[in-house]
């Protein structure tokens, strides 16, 4: 495996993190940050634009992870490097996040 195939995959991980709290508040009707909002990650952006920005991270996770190289769900190393990439921006995402929604 490629240093960059480790990159890719450990990106592709943190973008899928990402889709979640995207996808969840957007399927659920209710507002969260993103990129879009005024301020930027701040503001609220619409149930809409948040099912349309956690789709868009699916898509590049999905690019990441399934087209570079070759990810094997049975290679321990690939998924624990994806892993990697989801755990810290899951974790960064909560640290980040928990100053407006009350989180410790």
């Amino acid at each position: 495996m490629r240093w960059y195939h480790w990159v890719s995959y450990f990106f592709g991980g943190a973008f899928f993190a990402n889709a979640i709290p995207h996808l969840v508040s957007g399927v659920t009707g209710h507002s969260f940050p993103t990129p879009f909002s005024l301020p930027p990650g701040e503001g609220l952006s619409s149930a809409t634009v948040n099912v349309y920005w956690g789709t868009f991270n699916l898509i590049v996770g999905y690019l990441l992870v399934c087209r570079v190289g070759q990810f094997d769900l049975r290679r321990t190393k690939h998924v624990l490097i994806a892993g990697l990439g989801f755990l810290l921006m899951a974790l960064s995402l909560a640290r980040a996040f928990s100053r407006f929604y009350g989180g410790l």
